[in-house]
């Protein structure tokens, strides 16, 4: 890549960094930027360099907020009695795109990982534990993805959960196995929603 202007190179290693996105499709987003109106160009730098400062963590449920709380959760008109607990803030955004949970949320920061040394003292899991023993929490349904990770983390969950009273659930068959909730079409996870099925916390 050393054929390109310095800043057009730069910009495509920065590119690089982000999920998903390789040194070919890294070029096209960085010739098309070079291509766009100045000022299109500086509002999405703008964006970006306003997110450390602007973006953080909503204190109830750990999704991505501007200020205090998120939008769910400072919404009166959700079900506070159901929590629906996922992996990463856009597993969450692919369930709320179904428009088919209208309970609250809670953001465990990942999955548990022994190869990757991530236990649940790494993830958000006293905090779950904390806002189910608060009370009010009817159901809590695992929405962990279907991965080897995620069953795990859902199993250790549920006997976490064992005994508290409320309901443990996970989505119904129709996820594919090994994959991320947020590839999974609106249907299909609306659906695996409304089916879920109750989670054994004991053996």
């Amino acid at each position: 890549m050393g054929n390109l202007p310095g800043p057009l190179e730069r910009l495509v290693e920065e590119l690089r960094r982000l999920p998903g996105i390789g040194p070919r499709t890294a070029r096209r987003l960085a010739f098309h930027l070079a291509r766009r109106p100045a000022d299109e160009v500086r509002a999405l730098a703008a964006a970006l360099a306003g997110l450390p400062e602007t973006l953080g963590t909503c204190r109830e449920c750990g999704n991505l907020a501007e200020g205090g709380l998120c939008p769910i959760c400072a919404d009166p008109r959700r079900d506070r009695g159901l929590l629906c607990v996922v992996e990463q803030p856009e597993n969450l955004a692919a369930i709320e795109e179904t428009g088919a949970w209208r309970g609250l949320y809670h953001v465990l920061g990942g999955a548990i990982s022994p190869l990757r040394a991530i236990g649940p003292e790494d993830l958000a899991v006293d905090a779950l534990l904390q806002r189910v023993a608060g009370g009010g929490i009817r159901e809590v349904i695992l929405a962990t993805n279907p991965t080897i990770e995620g069953e795990a983390t859902a199993l250790y969950l549920a006997r976490r959960l064992a005994g508290s009273g409320v309901r443990v659930t996970r989505p119904a068959t129709g996820l594919p196995v090994g994959g991320d909730l947020e590839y999974v079409d609106r249907t299909t996870l609306a659906r695996a929603l409304e089916a879920r099925r109750d989670v054994p916390g004991e053996d």
